[in-house]
């Protein structure tokens, strides 16, 4: 992370649309007891189940995930199980050939265990999520010009509404720093 310590957001609400990209991905960050330096490992740590476990972090992977973190800070879906699954299936739906086999296989395999779990909610993300309407994965922008913009303007760009999509708190994933 940059400069000083993230503000954190309260769970109960999205990310603000004032805020700036980087200052949301920070909460985000914090809030899920990630780092900005994690996407610079050899290998990511992923958990399913609480089963903790590491991922190869190729570079597709981690062009990948640092997007998708973006993508949470948007639409406000957590990153519990069904929060994955709602935040795979919206990314799902808008088109996933630029990820590639492997990482897009991580999203399809994210949405169908949500599916699972929450066959409404991720419904409802799928939905709310227009088919081709590109997302992060489809942005030729460097990833410091999409982060100097703030929350709201990258929602409108997605088209995504001012408040975010999830109308519920963001839930954590069972690792997450307790708050």
């Amino acid at each position: 992370m940059h400069g000083s310590p993230a503000a954190t957001a309260p769970l109960d609400r999205p990310i603000p649309s004032t805020w700036s990209v980087e200052q949301g991905r920070d909460a985000y960050l914090v809030e899920n007891g990630f780092t900005a330096a994690a996407y610079d490992e050899p290998r990511t740590e992923a958990s399913f189940l609480g089963i903790r476990f590491t991922v190869p972090n190729t570079p597709r992977h981690r062009w990948a995930i640092m997007l998708h973190d973006l993508h949470h800070v948007v639409t406000g879906y957590g990153t519990d199980l069904v929060g994955e699954g709602e935040i795979s299936a919206w990314e799902a739906r808008r088109g996933l050939r630029p990820l590639g086999l492997y990482t897009g296989s991580i999203v399809v395999t994210g949405a169908l265990v949500g599916f699972v779990a929450a066959p409404r909610r991720v419904w409802r993300a799928w939905r709310a999520s227009p088919p081709r309407g590109g997302s992060l994965f489809h942005d030729s922008r460097p990833y410091e010009e999409i982060t100097a913009s703030n929350v709201g303007q990258l929602r409108e760009r997605l088209g995504v509404p001012a408040e975010g999509l999830c109308t519920q708190p963001r839930r954590l994933h069972s690792h997450a720093p307790k708050r």
